[in-house]
């Protein structure tokens, strides 16, 4: 592996598993690790929680650039703002990522991964993100962690809020909200817009039949409206509901051959091409404590992943679109004092619709989980088991042991071991001239070990992992079809801190990995494609008074775009830089320079990313949660 080798031993010097904003004074409490609220102290998985706060700060503009600073994540995008993008977690598969809105499962059946560029940040509350094999407790996808993302809740006294912003490319956004409820209730509702005119996505060639196949060296715009409600009330009687619902419409305009001469290759140009995109995501839930001792929850959900697309300005080309309806039951008994036991039934069903036609359009899932959290003196164990009955692939099981001991206060070592599986997509399966219906799911083992401190000024660890991917799904040449051929290998290495004196914030991590294919052909040893093997992190800011000033740097090393690794994309470092100013207790000022030395970089062949740029924000928040 080819490294930053000052930058990366620095930081693998110093290290942490569990990285959050380091200038809080106590750690965030999540629950997606354990499917129970824990503080993230205490959790024995490896997590990184995004507040609001964090959000705001660090002046995110997507997701994409929320989870871009996350140790053990790696991302590609196809071609800036509102682009298609892929998320690695340890370097797993992009489908390998289980991804909640909520507690309700999101994300398309057809194609396995989720539109997270067209889900708002203004929207969002928190996002928890954790690495490692999750299947035990959410069955298939969760081979590489679970990301799931928190909408704004409220409560409290009633406040509204408002930001707007503009920014190179005439972007723009704005949102506007109120929340509140009291003591006993909370709600938010939520708006917003954003939209850039965007850059030239592709560099493609229609002779070599490389990116987008064309080139059009045009502005490949984005709009997203979005909206959001978040409502619930704790009753006297230990009855708590809530409900939430969430939609983005999008259009996006990408670059695609309208028509072209078959022996010059002359392209001509018929029209614009563009996509339209909804997600819409609800759910509610009932929590009940029947006695002291005695949780349970009953959640149901539905989401939708639709696509149309448009050829030639305005002619319609087809429509891709998936619902996940979900129901859950869930029983947290504590038996004693440390010991929690955790008992629960998960249905799922997808229903695949549109203009294609799939021989089987939909497919339920029946889950039984268990767990058993235990502190015995100074350690602490985690056992989880679960049982899959899906209706196209039988029965599935999984299992997770997890273990950890402190060694001093605030100094633990932490050792993990998990299966996962992934089931197949309806894609993979049956998408006519392509599918395979005698595929099977793929599967995973995972070991994990760690050490990480939490002083006073901050927290450190260090973690190191590796991940046996057995069964992996890939197109197979001698029969044009996808089939479980593929076997891979991942090991890797976290290594981050976080540190807070007077008013400076310090955030660092490293992730170096080796993503290997073990396949019995001519890629074995070769590296996974689009995943870098090194990734590094640095973040400084100092707050003077009213004002603050920060600095980022994000740093990946080579990664390859086939199979065979004879595609190469260069390694890339670049600087942000952002400062905010506190106008009145109520309004704050911000400006944002990403790519502050305008580098040039791919992060998937001929997807062009954006150069220097700039974002001037203005925002009234007076303590919305």
């Amino acid at each position: 592996m080819r490294m930053f080798p000052n930058l990366a031993a620095l930081l693998l010097a110093v290290g942490c598993t569990s990285i959050f904003a380091a200038d809080e004074t106590a750690a965030p409490i999540i629950v997606t690790a354990t499917r129970t609220a824990q503080s993230a102290d205490a959790t024995l998985a490896s997590v990184t929680v995004i507040t609001r706060e964090d959000l705001e700060r660090e002046q995110a503009q997507s997701v994409q650039d929320a989870l871009r600073n996350v140790v053990g994540l790696s991302l590609d995008n196809n071609g800036g703002m509102g682009k298609a993008t892929a998320v690695f977690l340890r370097g797993t598969e992009s489908d390998h990522v289980l991804v909640l809105i909520d507690g309700v499962k999101v994300g398309s059946a057809t194609l396995g991964t989720t539109s997270f560029q067209d889900i708002p940040v203004d929207q969002i509350d928190r996002i928890e993100i954790v690495r490692g094999p999750r299947s035990s407790l959410y069955g298939s996808e969760a081979i590489g962690g679970v990301i799931q993302i928190f909408t704004r809740k409220g409560g409290g006294a009633f406040t509204p809020s408002f930001s707007f912003g503009v920014g190179s490319h005439r972007s723009y956004n704005a949102s506007a909200g109120i929340s509140g409820g009291g003591d006993q209730g909370w709600f938010n509702v939520n708006t917003a817009t954003q939209y850039t005119q965007g850059i030239n996505a592709c560099s493609g060639d229609l002779v070599m039949q490389t990116g987008c196949f064309t080139n059009e060296p045009d502005k490949d715009g984005y709009r997203n409206r979005s909206g959001s409600i978040h409502a619930g009330y704790r009753f006297g009687n230990d009855i708590e509901g809530d409900f939430f619902l969430l939609q983005t419409n999008g259009k996006n305009k990408y670059d695609a051959p309208d028509d072209y001469d078959p022996v010059t290759y002359e392209l001509f140009e018929l029209g614009s091409n563009y996509s339209r995109s909804q997600q819409r995501v609800g759910g509610l839930s009932i929590r009940v404590s029947p006695t002291p001792i005695w949780r349970a929850v009953v959640s149901a959900g539905r989401s939708l992943d639709a696509l149309d697309i448009y050829r030639f300005d305005d002619l319609f080309d087809g429509r891709y679109d998936t619902r996940r309806d979900t129901v859950s039951l869930q029983n947290d008994i504590t038996l004693a004092e440390n010991q929690v036991a955790t008992i629960g039934i998960d249905y799922q069903k997808d229903i695949v619709g549109g203009t294609t036609n799939y021989l089987v359009a939909s497919r339920n899932n029946k889950g039984v989980f268990a767990q058993y959290q235990i502190g015995l003196g100074q350690h602490d164990i985690q056992l989880s088991a679960r049982s899959d009955d899906n209706q196209k692939f039988n029965r599935r099981n999984t299992y997770g042991l997890m273990w950890g001991h402190d060694l001093a206060p605030g100094v633990r070592v932490k050792a993990s071991y998990g299966t996962a599986f992934k089931a197949p997509t309806f894609n993979e399966l049956y998408y006519p001239g392509f599918g395979n219906d005698a595929l099977t799911p793929e599967k995973s083992r995972s070991s994990e070990i760690g050490i990480d401190g939490h002083p006073t000024w901050g927290r450190w660890s260090v973690t190191s992992y590796q991940t046996q991917v057995s069964g992996l799904i890939a197109f197979d040449p001698t029969t044009y079809a996808p089939a479980n051929i593929a076997v891979a290998r991942i090991v890797g290495v976290e290594s981050a801190v976080a540190v807070h004196i007077e008013e400076w914030t310090i955030n660092a991590n490293a992730t170096v990995l080796h993503p290997e294919n073990r396949s019995n052909d001519a890629n074995r040893g070769n590296v996974l494609v689009r995943r870098a093997e090194e990734i590094a992190n640095l973040d400084v800011a100092r707050r003077f008074g009213s004002f603050s000033l920060g600095a980022a740097l994000h740093a990946e090393g080579r990664r390859y775009d086939n199979l065979a690794n004879t595609t190469e994309l260069g390694g890339y470092a670049t600087v942000d830089l952002r400062g905010e100013y506190a106008i009145a207790p109520e309004w704050m000022l911000q400006a944002r320079v990403a790519n502050l030395l305008n580098k040039q970089y791919e992060t998937a062949r001929y997807f062009n990313q954006d150069g220097r740029n700039y974002f001037l924000t203005v925002r009234y928040q007076p303590g919305v949660k």
